[in-house]
């Protein structure tokens, strides 16, 4: 099916979601398997950033897998109306998901959470470092920054790259804060 995406594991395993196509580029499952398997332990009972989600299927992935809750952020209304379709599908209220849609760096200047796994996968057809690099202020004390790149994964402030993995055109690194 066009436009979709299927969530690969966890208590929504096998559930098809919606995409909005465009410009986003939904991780491949063979990805998100993996970047998953990385962070599982981090998962169970975590409040999630998913930066500029799309569909949202990162964000639910983790859900999936035993994230308490996610806070969604994309700047397109297309792609926050999917996300919030997604979350409708799958039975979840705004205690689970809930969507901010707004550019990203002026989103993250209003939160004021901090979120023990922060998830990001920038559009690739405009990937700059900042897109990255301004969101370590929302990852908490001991928490994980989980970056997919086109490129090799960017020096970050105050945290230490702990994993890189390529897979086919993109970068998956995690990086750990390191503690101030």
């Amino acid at each position: 099916m066009k436009n979709t995406t299927i969530i690969t594991s966890g208590k929504y395993r096998g559930e098809v979601i919606a995409t909005p196509g465009g410009n986003t580029h939904p991780m491949g499952s063979r990805e998100k398997i993996a970047l998953f398997n990385m962070i599982q332990e981090f998962l169970p009972g975590a409040f999630v950033l998913d930066v500029y989600a799309g569909s949202g299927a990162l964000g639910l992935e983790a859900l999936s897998r035993g994230a308490t809750s996610v806070l969604f952020i994309d700047n397109s209304s297309k792609a926050c109306k999917i996300i919030q379709q997604n979350l409708k599908k799958l039975g979840m209220d705004e205690t689970r998901g809930r969507v901010i849609c707004k550019d990203v760096i002026k989103a993250t200047t209003a939160i004021r959470e901090r979120f023990p796994l922060v998830i990001v996968d920038p559009p690739y057809d405009n990937y700059r470092p900042e897109m990255i690099t301004c969101l370590g202020e929302l990852v908490a004390e001991d928490g994980l920054l989980v970056v997919s790149t086109p490129v090799e994964p960017p020096e970050i402030d105050d945290f230490e790259l702990i994993k890189t993995r390529k897979y086919a055109k993109a970068y998956i690194s995690i990086y750990s804060k390191i503690m101030s």
